[in-house]
């Protein structure tokens, strides 16, 4: 929000330099980002009048002009005909640089000196009238700097606020808050409003059909009003509010909304059918086209404003673009009034619309403010537009709003939280300054009742954070609170996603973080079919963007992003891993599942390129190798991989499932041409994914400890001719199985497919280490066991012992 100074001293006193102030602020909550001076670049435009105004005697369009400086006369050589003698015009002197960058010299134009330049609103920055010459105030004062003599020259503070100060947002809001530190009173306004014509009930009816939506709506009408350009003045401070002019009854309404926080709607009475409005609710499927002219369906029960046939209005947001103020307009129904907040936040984020109105009414206005609000806009519009208020104003409030609570205080309790000594009449002191009315109710207690613009202040808790604020932050002492001695057990999952970082980064992986939201393109690049659970997605009712609007189900597509990246920038050796959650729909419940999943990429060469190493890629063994020093790390042993069919973006043949107790947990695998091309990615990858919450129970931080045996292993190779179908994981199932207590290690050495081996078989050799702890195993033991586990695999595979 931005806020000018210069409007600030309208209703109260300050004698604190902008850089005090913005402190002072800050250390009682409302908070300043920064502060900006303006206009103090237009100090050698001077006001001057226009003395003698002749024909240029070698140019048809060009006039001759001696104007009074305050310090002589000049002559000017325009060009603009909307300028007489007598008027009083800014003047940019020579050697002046002008907000455009341009630098006034004296100059000859076609034989005639001219030794300055008279300016229009666009030429100096105030406005967008280039048509002529700026005319001021007959009043200014000839000589006077423009940035003094129009009162431009101000310093603008940008407040960041926080969503419980709707008070705040308003000029009077930030007046109160200053008053109540400084000690001083805000000057409002004065409203006196000179009423004429036929009274308001006999040109119009106001009608509330959802009052538990709108508790309070209040109308007036001003006929005989002039739309054209507001003055100066009005342009300017809405202007450095960050609010552009459109028309002196819109500017008007917006004023009052800057100034007092109070939102207003001005309607052409003309265009109203029936004359009449109906505050109701929308009906499903039901579309309005706003003022912004987009048509948009409004969503079921959001409240409209409606004449007696159709909307006019989307309430507290949007006017209607059917009922719109324009240069036509002579009779005017202004609106003011309060909507509940919570229907107006909830229309505000299913239509994706977000209006300084809808951002003021979804926080809370003061219900009491509204006919306030409204007098005095009416008064300004009659003085702006040259209109007649109509006598009478509806003020309509089926619901009669709460009245604010009567809140009780403790004085030991708010010392107790603040950590500070304040007396209760210190307590009463800062809340009566906040204009509380607040009263004694024993020694320790006392009760409080928040004015009615303090929407926000409804417990105790809301009145010790006031007085913390109004006393200053930096008043209270710092003090660190207690903390245990003892060191707090890490939750169980927590430990696995530390291991789990730990290790792949051992492994030379970095870490990556990627947005939960992402393209719904990006998942249908993995070409998942339509019935995949992935393929539901969580759809983001106000996205940021187009390429933001889903909930990701799965960590792949943050993956090859975050790679595609990399690779334009040259970096082509990359491992990558990320940890986080995925949102996957579920049928029955509103909310969706969360996951937290475990997703690792690796492209490009297998070590960084050196004289002493070996250039080659990365492989699938690289990767799975990587999954299984993960998995051991984390102390699961009970895995296993298997065949994947399910995810089509891997390679048919090179995709396996992770296993883990019987129980797919993930998959792994080398990405397919298809989703490469997809992803405009150029080389191969190679990736896995996990669900974490599977792996828990398996999880141990430290693992079982066996003791060195004392005795020697015994080792023994086994070559098996199998059918080329059958996996290696097949064959490594039964002999884990068959294990016993005497094979402590099962691993494969050799794979051999060629001359020797018949068409369609393969081999595979397994080395098998024998290991007792309490004897030496013989050799007749470990011949048994083996002749025991060739017949297993006999029967089981039909395998045979390769000669």
């Amino acid at each position: 929000m931005q806020v000018s100074l210069n409007w600030l001293k309208e209703y109260i006193s300050i004698n604190l330099n902008p850089k005090e102030l913005s402190d002072l602020l800050t250390m009682t909550g409302i908070e300043v980002e920064n502060v900006v001076k303006t206009g103090d670049k237009l100090d050698s435009v001077v006001v001057a009048e226009i003395i003698s105004l002749s024909p240029h005697p070698n140019a048809d369009k060009l006039s001759l002009c001696t104007v009074e400086t305050g310090s002589g006369t000049c002559n000017i050589v325009c060009g603009a005909n909307n300028i007489k003698p007598g008027d009083k015009v800014p003047l940019a002197i020579v050697g002046t640089q002008l907000p455009s960058g341009t630098s006034i010299k004296k100059a000859k134009i076609r034989g005639e000196l001219s030794q300055g330049m008279l300016c229009s609103e666009t030429e100096l920055a105030l406005g967008n009238d280039e048509s002529g010459i700026m005319i001021l105030s007959p009043d200014a004062k000839v000589g006077q700097p423009i940035n003094l003599a129009l009162g431009i020259e101000d310093h603008i503070l940008e407040i960041s606020l926080t969503p419980n100060r709707p008070d705040c947002l308003s000029i009077i809001g930030i007046a109160r808050q200053i008053a109540a530190f400084t000690q001083q009173t805000v000057r409002l306004p004065t409203i006196n409003i000179k009423e004429k014509g036929e009274d308001i009930n006999q040109l119009t009816s106001v009608t509330v059909e959802a009052p538990d939506l709108c508790p309070r709506y209040s109308a007036r009408i001003i006929s005989q009003i002039t739309i054209g350009p507001s003055p100066f003045w009005m342009r300017r401070r809405l202007e450095s509010c960050g609010m552009r002019s459109i028309n002196n009854v819109v500017d008007a309404t917006n004023y009052l909304l800057l100034e007092m926080g109070q939102p207003l709607h001005a309607f052409d009475l003309e265009l109203l059918d029936e004359k009449r409005i109906v505050v109701k609710r929308s009906t499903p499927g039901e579309h309005f086209t706003t003022l912004d002219n987009k048509e948009r369906i409004l969503p079921k029960d959001s409240l409209m404003i409606c004449d007696g046939l159709k909307p006019v209005a989307l309430a507290g947001i949007m006017g209607g673009l059917n009922t719109e103020v324009s240069a036509k307009t002579k009779t005017i129904l202004l609106e003011s009034a309060y909507f509940t907040p919570s229907g107006i936040l909830r229309t505000s984020r299913k239509m994706g619309i977000r209006t300084e109105s809808s951002q003021r009414f979804e926080k809370g206005v003061d219900p009491q403010g509204v006919t306030m609000a409204l007098n005095r806009a009416a008064q300004f519009i009659a003085e702006l537009a040259g209109g007649e208020v109509n006598p009478g104003c509806i003020d309509n409030h089926p619901n009669p709003i709460a009245p604010p609570p009567t809140i009780n205080l403790s004085t030991r309790r708010t010392n107790a939280i603040l950590g500070t000594t304040f007396t209760k009449d210190e307590i009463k002191k800062t809340l009566r300054g906040l204009s509380f009315k607040v009263n004694d109710s024993d020694e320790d207690q006392l009760t409080a009742i928040p004015p009615s613009y303090r929407v926000d202040v409804k417990e105790s808790i809301d009145l010790i954070e006031e007085v913390a604020q109004l006393s200053g932050y930096e008043k209270i002492s710092a003090i660190l609170p207690p903390t245990p001695n003892h060191p707090q057990k890490e939750a169980k999952s927590l430990l696995l996603e530390r291991k789990a970082k730990d290790n792949l980064t051992q492994q030379g992986y970095n870490e990556i973080i990627t947005y939960s939201f992402i393209s719904p393109g990006e998942l249908k690049c993995l070409n998942l079919p339509a019935q995949d659970h992935r393929m539901k997605m969580l759809k983001i009712l106000n996205p940021l963007s187009e390429d933001q609007s889903m909930m990701r189900t799965t960590l792949i597509p943050g993956l090859l992003t975050t790679m595609r990246k990399n690779i334009h920038q040259k970096n082509l050796d990359l491992k990558l891993f990320e940890i986080g959650q995925v949102f996957l729909v579920q049928e029955k419940d509103e909310l969706p599942q969360e996951k937290k999943m475990l997703a690792a990429l690796a492209t490009g060469l297998y070590q960084e390129e050196s004289w002493n190493t070996e250039k080659r890629d990365v492989d699938f063994y690289d990767l799975k190798g990587c999954l299984e020093n993960l998995l051991e790390e984390l102390h699961i042993t009970n895995y296993s991989f298997s065949p994947c069919q399910d995810s089509p973006f891997l390679h048919t043949y090179k995709a396996l499932s992770i296993i883990v107790n019987h129980e797919k947990v993930g998959f792994m695998g080398e990405t397919h041409p298809q989703l490469l091309e997809n992803f405009q990615l150029p080389q191969k990858a190679y990736i896995f994914e996990l669900s974490l919450s599977p792996l828990l129970p398996h999880f141990s931080e430290y693992g079982e400890f066996h003791h060195l045996p004392k005795y020697p292993p015994v080792y023994r190779d086994i070559a098996l001719v199998i059918d080329e179908k059958t996996s290696a994981q097949n064959v490594y199932n039964i002999i884990y199985k068959f294990k016993n207590k005497f094979i402590e290690e099962i691993k494969v050495f050799d794979y051999y497919k060629g001359k020797s081996i018949p068409k369609g078989k393969k081999s595979l050799a397994y080395r098998l280490k024998y290991q007792a702890y309490d004897q030496t195993l013989t050799d007749i033991e470990v011949n048994t066991l083996h002749e025991k586990l060739t017949k297993i695999l006999y029967q089981e595979l039909g395998a045979e012992i390769r000669k």
